[in-house]
């Protein structure tokens, strides 16, 4: 059956409307439309949102398939709500050439339950030292436009102003992980009170933000545009606000768990708390909130970290850092900013659809919800609450911090292109 009649959802949280898919598109909106020879999704109370679209996403396909791959992080994304994702390139091999991408691409072209956009790496290797073929894996059948080498920081300043100064011709983005790697040797965790009295490696602040305000400056001097990975401090939210004010090229991306946790759960020792860059302070946690209200943040990325058990079951110090986050961050941002008021469901679309979609060049994705418009969409029931079972995740990696944490709302439906990748909680 090729037509679906979504009916009575409320479309970005704003009066009941019926909504007819029609093969990959959206038919017609509006009141008391027919249902002949559609499927009937029945949607009272529950809020319709077009398909969330992820700037940040780890999908380790090729090379660490033992802590994600390409189907499950693509079936993870589904279930989450998400009709695209940016693979990041740190891969083994690294995404670094037209060949690496092209393998990504076409896996998610292969699985179907999202679209996958490729990351290209902005140095060879990773390494910080010669420019990645940058031109090349634009080119490719990828088409790739955001680069990255996240994980590491283009600490070289040389090295980012070429970068920045190369995809400006054919209007990329560089995603920088702002992390000075001289101030967080031996770190494990947000310089401060805790960490002083764990007698932890402190991660401090300025880390973050002294790469920012250099790269801020940066692509104000080439004109180029440059995007914040999972910004975490109050003080880089201040730096960012000051980039815009001026007219500089800078967007910004916030982390669900940068919105809800705070270092005060290191004390725990448990290494699911663990993550680059580090759980901060309530009052940075407040200032991100504030920011992704006011649009100074633009998007909410997941940074989804997948990692076998072994890696994140063992002593701190040993552990990796990182999260998993696809299936949760639509609960995670209706607790932190919808609930509080910060934000109501249209500007979710916004920070998780459309801005992304934006930023990354997703044609065909962060579109309204109205006729002639692809179908992707995702249905949320923001009535629902429940604790969160990892054992019940559709990525191959446990490594969520809310295992056991009651959050609010559950999507019951995704939708790419038309074609149903989740239905009644259920991957098809």
């Amino acid at each position: 059956m090729s037509k679906t009649l979504i009916r009575g959802a409320k479309v970005l949280g704003g009066a009941p409307q019926d909504v007819l898919i029609d093969g990959e598109t959206i038919a017609e909106v509006g009141e008391n439309l027919s249902a002949e020879g559609a499927r009937v999704v029945e949607a009272d109370g529950k809020v319709l949102l077009p398909g969330l679209v992820d700037l940040h996403t780890h999908l380790r396909e090729p090379g660490r398939e033992d802590s994600e791959t390409v189907l499950t992080g693509t079936r993870a994304a589904a279930s989450g709500g998400y009709t695209a994702v940016f693979a990041m390139a740190n891969t083994f091999p690294v995404a670094d050439t037209a060949g690496v991408v092209e393998q990504v691409w076409r896996l998610g072209r292969e699985h179907g339950y999202c679209d996958v956009r490729p990351v290209g790496a902005v140095t060879v290797g990773l390494e910080g030292k010669q420019l990645a073929e940058l031109g090349a894996m634009h080119d490719s059948a990828a088409g790739v436009t955001v680069f990255s080498d996240d994980g590491k920081c283009v600490d070289d300043a040389v090295i980012m102003r070429r970068a920045l100064e190369y995809v400006k011709a054919f209007d990329g983005v560089v995603a920088q992980h702002a992390q000075e790697p001289r101030l967080t040797e031996g770190a494990q965790m947000n310089e401060g009170v805790v960490s002083a009295e764990l007698g932890l490696g402190g991660w401090p602040a300025v880390a973050e933000e002294s790469i920012i305000a250099r790269d801020v400056l940066l692509a104000d001097h080439v004109g180029s545009r440059v995007h914040i990975c999972h910004l975490s401090t109050a003080g880089s939210v201040e730096i960012v606000r000051w980039a815009k004010s001026r007219g500089i090229r800078v967007t910004a991306e916030v982390t669900p768990h940068h919105l809800l946790l705070t270092d005060e759960l290191v004390r725990t020792y448990n290494p699911v708390y663990k993550v680059n860059p580090p759980l901060r302070t309530e009052r940075d946690v407040m200032a991100l909130r504030e920011a992704l209200a006011d649009g100074t943040i633009d998007i909410v990325a997941t940074d989804h970290a997948p990692h076998p058990q072994e890696d994140k079951d063992c002593e701190w110090a040993a552990a990796a850092m990182g999260m998993i986050g696809l299936e949760t961050a639509l609960s995670v941002v209706q607790e932190t900013m919808v609930d509080t008021g910060l934000l109501d469901w249209a500007g979710v679309a916004d920070r998780m659809s459309f801005a992304p979609a934006r930023i990354g060049r997703a044609h065909g994705h962060g579109r309204p919800v109205s006729a002639g418009e692809p179908a992707n969409l995702t249905l949320v029931d923001p009535a629902y609450r429940g604790r969160v079972d990892p054992a019940g995740f559709a990525s191959r990696s446990r490594n969520t911090p809310y295992e056991g944490r009651e959050l609010p709302g559950r999507v019951t439906h995704t939708w790419l292109r038309g074609k149903a990748t989740l239905v009644d909680g259920k991957l098809t």
